[in-house]
């Protein structure tokens, strides 16, 4: 579906590393036309599927993160247009980007769309590469585009999200493991990410029921799968170790990883990447829980699998066998009684 573009510029940024950087703006919004829409279209497709994402809120601190101000100035108060926006915003973004020593220019692309009944603020550093074409006589020629396959630095304010004041609005690519880089690209958009393991955690073993359920027909073939992942995000749990969504996937699903990722990054879950996972919150993964005034049970998907219990949809029923001799006797002690 074509996201409708309310507004949209790209000014040059010019920087290397080590450097301070310096603005090229451009002096007017671009025009919809036909390729415009294609790029738009595309990036923030590409943007939607790329699995390593922070999520998060505005910085409460709008001095240090003035990003909130500015949106709140251009799409709530209409103090400034979106030229305005665009500029203050480039602003923010050199301020930045000099605190990075390694970070470097490209061209900035700001755009407010629509898509799906959400406003998006959408923020792309895009690059240029060098291919080939082939003119019209046959002859093979350097040919300059887009580079949109490598962009690393991109996010996405959901300004729907914030005004209904949602708890997370804001995502961003994120970097490898103590990327600089992709740091300031979240303190210019002024995104506090502060994560909830356990919330995480929950979010991931739904997630992956969810693929589950979606992609392996077979109950048995689906129980194993779950305990393999339960098993790869124990093993991170005990280590102490980050998740992250691409080294994950690779293990969990290795003939097609970006489908699993496709769920962690799509809008129903929205995963974040770098958690440590909870221990106390995998345990979906691999078993039943339930209780009520009067008992509680915990069985496992294997139980069930190897005919040690046994639940009737029709009845609403669930039956243990081969219940402990000790656990026989407390009930046959209680029985005689």
């Amino acid at each position: 579906m074509a996201n409708e573009i309310t507004g949209l510029i790209v000014h040059k940024f010019e920087k290397e590393t080590h450097q301070k950087g310096n603005i090229v703006p451009r002096k007017a919004v671009i025009a919809v036309t036909a390729p415009v829409q294609r790029l738009v279209d595309a990036l923030h497709d590409l943007y939607s599927d790329k699995p390593s994402k922070g999520y998060g809120k505005f910085e409460d601190n709008e001095d240090n993160f003035p990003m909130q101000r500015r949106v709140r100035e251009y799409f709530i108060d209409k103090k400034d247009d979106f030229l305005a926006f665009s500029l203050a915003a480039m602003g923010i973004l050199k301020g930045n980007a000099d605190d990075a020593p390694l970070s470097t220019g490209g061209y900035v692309l700001i755009c407010h769309l629509v898509s799906n009944g959400h406003d998006y603020l959408l923020f792309a550093i895009v690059t240029e590469t060098v291919g080939s074409a082939i003119t019209e006589n046959l002859d093979i020629v350097d040919s300059e585009h887009i580079d949109l396959s490598n962009f690393r630095l991109a996010g996405r304010i959901d300004l729907t999200g914030w005004t209904a004041k949602n708890d997370r609005y804001i995502g961003f690519l994120k970097g490898k493991k103590s990327d600089q880089v992709s740091g300031y690209f979240r303190h210019f958009m002024g995104c506090d990410d502060a994560v909830l393991p356990k919330e995480e955690t929950q979010k991931l073993t739904s997630a992956l029921q969810a693929f589950a359920e979606q992609n392996i027909a077979d109950v048995k073939e689906r129980d194993e799968w779950l305990g393999k992942v339960f098993d790869l995000c124990d093993e991170l749990a005990k280590k102490k170790e980050p998740f992250v969504i691409e080294e994950f996937c690779n293990a969990a699903w290795p003939h097609d990883p970006k489908l699993v990722s496709k769920v962690f990054s799509g809008a129903e879950f929205e995963l974040s990447d770098g958690f440590v996972p909870d221990k106390s919150a995998l345990s979906p993964l691999v078993k039943f829980q339930a209780k009520t005034a009067f008992w509680k049970v915990e069985v496992s998907r294997k139980a069930f699998n190897d005919g040690e219990a046994v639940y009737s949809r029709k009845d609403g029923t669930l039956t243990l066998y081969n219940l402990p001799e000790e656990f026989k006797q407390k009930l046959n002690t209680e029985d005689d009684e």
